[in-house]
């Protein structure tokens, strides 16, 4: 058995879940499980997933139409509006971008992340100028000044970002330490500079296309944020602006005079060579902050005798929108996270025609869609934060995300899901989860993911974590990556209906016992989490 055991492990498997405990099939629950099926599954998804939604990206038109769906869909199964009689949670987030409307030298426009890109996040500024001061290699010490008798403040200033005066291969300074310093720290040099107030520093490196590169030319995307509740102080220190040396050359061109030939005058010297240099240059660039249109959205079903207490489900409805490129993009995100909110939808239902029957719980059950998953988790971080029922009242969250598609480590056996998370804050939870599933749905669950170790650190890339720095039991339900993760190609063709009502029902079972039984599941086990209360 051991040499089964370490083969096993040795694959990259996990073993399934063995030895599970039984309970007595509840009539009740399985027949409302029944009525999560693939028909009404696809009918969800198919509207979540459409060309039309525009992959439901936060902020823009196609989250608000997911954002009114769900709303509705809500509103049909009779769910209560817990948001002063609203299903939405306004989540107020802010986008911050660096913008460069424009930036012009000697009569050329250079473009960001193409020509130029800058470091930091520059306020608002406009320049026009009609010299650059050149500065070397920006280096300031008792034996090498670059910077002797000038006055930089409210110029333009272009230095060599990086290295030091070199001679046929030699330091052409070796009589202090402090020199070698400056040529490994350009972070000293920089600042070193800002300190003088300059208007602009214009870096030029060799690695510079290397960073332009890695960007595709397009720059890293706008940040997405809560909104402060104080304006985050606006930086005063002089812009970085980093360029290559042929864009150098087309800024000093004018002074007939080349950038390696600047640098090759200094190096062959061991002296500095600073100078100002004629160059028409106007530029207006700066950080751009706009409030973004977001909510969360929820219904509520009231529960019994225990409606105080909370049993939260969720998901996230949000996906990252449109390709700028290529004959499809139309991010459409069917498995991410347009399954689990299907499935959201699905075990809603569920659970709104049982209590129509007079079989309602006794837990009142929260059902949350959040926004802001794929710009870092931030409508469930503002649930945790303004939460529209106490935390403390919250028994559990079960939290789904991806459920409808098979990943390459199950194409044998395709009745799997994974779980994370059921064992990290409560033994009660993780026994509960796994007699539902031997009860009723009889997957092979697999915990790849929940290791302590798991280089993919999935318990911490999905909203159930904002329930879980609370110290709120969690389980989250997962089917693993896949090639369409992120691509335009996550399509609803591609969809497993039957796994993705399976998977939903393991979660209304689950749910089913913790909205029902006589206690809270039992927090347990110590959470070395940030954040808890």
């Amino acid at each position: 058995m051991k040499r089964i055991l370490f083969w096993l492990f040795a694959l990259g498997g996990t073993l399934p879940s063995i030895a599970q405990q039984t309970a007595a099939v509840d009539p009740a629950a399985l027949k409302y499980a029944g009525l999560i099926n693939p028909n009404d599954a696809r009918k969800h998804l198919s509207i979540l997933a459409s060309d039309e939604f525009e992959g439901r990206e936060t902020g823009q038109p196609g989250a608000e139409k997911a954002a009114n769906y769900i709303a509705a869909e809500f509103k049909k199964l009779g769910l209560s509006a817990p948001v002063n009689r609203s299903y939405f949670q306004k989540v107020p987030l802010i986008e911050t971008a660096f913008i460069v409307n424009s930036f012009v030298v000697n009569q050329t426009a250079l473009s960001n992340w193409k020509d130029f890109y800058f470091s930091g996040s520059p306020a608002p500024k406009t320049i026009k100028t009609n010299e650059i001061v050149f500065v070397g290699y920006g280096i300031t010490t008792d034996v090498y000044d670059d910077l002797k008798n000038l006055n930089i403040s409210g110029k333009v200033v272009m230095l060599i970002n990086g290295g030091e005066p070199v001679k046929a291969g030699i330091s052409a300074i070796t009589n202090t330490a402090e020199l070698s310093n400056w040529s490994k720290n350009r972070a000293q040099r920089l600042s070193m500079l800002q300190s003088k107030n300059p208007a602009l520093i214009v870096a030029v490196s060799a690695d510079a296309t290397a960073t332009i590169d890695r960007y595709n030319g397009r720059g890293p995307e706008p940040r997405m944020s809560i909104k402060p509740t104080t304006p985050t102080p606006v930086s005063t220190l002089s812009p970085v602006m980093n360029i290559t040396p042929t864009v150098a050359n087309l800024i000093i061109k004018n002074s007939g005079q080349t950038f390696q030939s600047l640098k090759a005058a200094i190096d062959s010297t061991s002296t500095p060579k600073s100078q100002s240099i004629k160059a028409e240059l106007s530029a207006d660039f700066g950080v751009k902050i706009t409030e973004v249109n977001a909510v969360n959205v929820m219904g509520y079903l009231e529960g019994a005798d225990l409606k105080n207490e909370i049993l939260v489900l969720s998901s996230h409805y949000d996906h990252i929108g449109l390709d700028s490129d290529g004959p499809d993009k139309v991010n459409n995100g069917a498995d991410d996270d347009g399954s689990g909110t299907t499935g959201v939808l699905e075990i809603a239902r569920a659970f709104a025609t049982a209590k129509k029957e007079g079989k309602g719980p006794r837990r009142s059950i929260l059902f949350l869609t959040v926004v802001g998953e794929e710009k870092g988790l931030l409508g469930s971080e503002w649930y945790s934060q303004s939460p529209i029922f106490p935390l403390a009242s919250t028994i559990a969250n079960l939290n789904i995300d991806m459920i409808g598609r098979i990943d390459p480590a199950h194409t044998v056996d395709s009745s799997y899901c994974y779980l994370i998370g059921s064992d990290k804050l409560s033994t009660d939870l993780h026994k509960i989860s796994e007699t539902a599933n031997a009860t009723y749905t009889k997957m092979s669950i697999d915990y790849k993911y929940n290791a302590p170790n798991d280089p993919e650190r999935i318990y911490y890339r999905s909203d159930h974590y904002n329930f879980a720095k609370h110290n709120i039991p969690i389980i989250f339900y997962f089917n693993g990556v896949h090639a369409d993760y992120h691509a335009p190609s996550d399509e609803v063709s591609k969809i497993n209906f039957n796994m993705l009502v399976k998977r939903s029902q393991l979660v209304f079972y689950t749910g089913w016992e913790l909205a029902n039984r006589d206690k809270r599941p039992v927090v347990d086990v110590v959470s070395n989490m940030p954040n808890s209360r």
